[in-house]
């Protein structure tokens, strides 16, 4: 089954809750205006830019969960990442995962959809 990974600033989830478009939710973002679809969520950061020392783990524009940042040894402090001598820049969110549910009988499926949202607000 195919399943589509999305990064979610903090920042849009925080204007989607003020705007009762979108919220977290135990866990899981639920998206109002797909009829209260929910999609598991967990924290993470995007890596933006080095700003000091080597990016040997080659982080530069990826994701990474907070598991994952503690299994290399990092150490988040709000917008950045220590990582032993290196430092980055991130913007801190949420990945989640979306599957399409064979079921679906609408028009797209739950991963096109939340797709669709985003980067229709995002942009």
């Amino acid at each position: 089954m195919d399943v589509t990974k999305l990064f979610l600033p903090q920042t849009q989830l925080e204007e989607w809750a003020l705007a009762d478009k979108a919220d977290l939710r135990d866990g899981h973002l639920v998206v109002a205006e797909e009829g209260g679809a929910s999609f598991p969520t967990v924290p993470a950061v995007h890596f933006v830019q080095l700003v000091s020392g080597d990016d040997t783990h080659q982080l530069v524009a990826k994701v990474k969960t907070e598991a994952q940042l503690a299994s290399l040894g990092a150490e988040q402090m709000a917008d950045s990442v220590l990582l032993g001598e290196t430092a980055y820049e991130i913007v801190p969110g949420y990945l989640t995962e979306v599957a399409p549910r064979p079921s679906d009988k609408k028009v797209g499926n739950e991963a096109d959809l939340l797709a669709a949202f985003i980067l229709n607000k995002m942009g």
